[in-house]
């Protein structure tokens, strides 16, 4: 009798899955039995993914998710832990870390995250990161840095203040404590609270709606909306009227009010 030939071992999953399909690229965070904690390696896998997603042409809107029964539970401490020079790992992880949600933010395609249960630390200040967010019931927001004798990052301290404002986020970020769907959905940290076995259907209906639309348009929405917070009313009157002129003039505007006075769906040109 012959011994038999060892299996080869299943390829270990990737950290970070991508998916792209009906003009919708999605962001997967894949650490599920880590609860999707953030380490060097994820945080480059992010990076490449981001940039995979935004050099394609075909997709329209960016989701993010994570893989299990959390979106991000913040930083894999371990990692840090196990690290001579922690310095250094926080170097590196937030030098691939914030590069990749700058563009994020700074694209004109619309980026949606799609969280549950535990969105804390740095997964807090990537969901914040996004331009709209839905949540299931069970989502958990924690600003989580102080108890660790750290500070926010991914975005947090800035989009936290102009999301809830600098009083609330100075109670959130300072004492502590989780946030949950019903809270979150009252402080507008999300736009959408949903049943947790509806989250994945309702944010493709979501995506897809937008999908749907002129990305021409959304861009520009999405650039100006971004810059009204730190932009004076005069200045920012002039970005809208410089952004209506250009747009009156794409093939998408037209095709917009010839299907309106047409009653009919756009096909849009994107």
């Amino acid at each position: 009798m012959t011994a038999a030939a060892p299996e080869t071992p299943p390829p270990a999953s990737p950290r970070v899955e991508v998916t792209v399909a009906d003009g919708i690229g999605e962001i997967r965070f894949n650490r599920p039995e880590l609860l999707n904690a953030l380490d060097v390696a994820m945080s480059r896998d992010f990076a490449a993914a981001v940039e995979r997603l935004l050099a394609d042409p075909g997709v329209q809107v960016i989701v993010l998710s994570g893989a299990g029964r959390a979106f991000i539970a913040g930083g894999d401490l371990a990692s840090f832990q196990a690290a001579a020079d922690k310095s250094a790992v926080a170097e590196e992880l937030l030098g691939l870390l914030h590069p990749a949600l700058l563009r994020l933010s700074e694209d004109a395609r619309p980026v949606v995250a799609s969280l549950r249960g535990a969105v804390a630390g740095g997964g807090m200040g990537v969901a914040l990161a996004a331009d709209l967010a839905i949540a299931a019931e069970d989502v958990k927001f924690s600003v989580a840095y102080v108890g660790v004798a750290a500070n926010p990052d991914c975005t947090l301290s800035w989009n936290l203040v102009h999301t809830v404002g600098l009083r609330k986020a100075m109670e959130l970020a300072l004492l502590g404590g989780a946030v949950g769907g019903a809270e979150a959905l009252r402080l507008g940290l999300v736009n959408r609270l949903v049943p947790a076995d509806e989250l994945e259907a309702q944010t493709r209906a979501i995506a897809l709606r937008l999908a749907a639309q002129s990305g021409l348009s959304m861009g520009r929405t999405k650039a100006l909306l971004r810059a009204a917070a730190t932009t004076a009313l005069p200045a920012q009157m002039e970005a809208e009227h410089a952004a209506f002129v250009r747009g009156a003039a794409t093939a998408d505007f037209a095709e917009a009010i010839d299907a309106f006075l047409g009653k009919r769906k756009p096909n849009f040109t994107r």
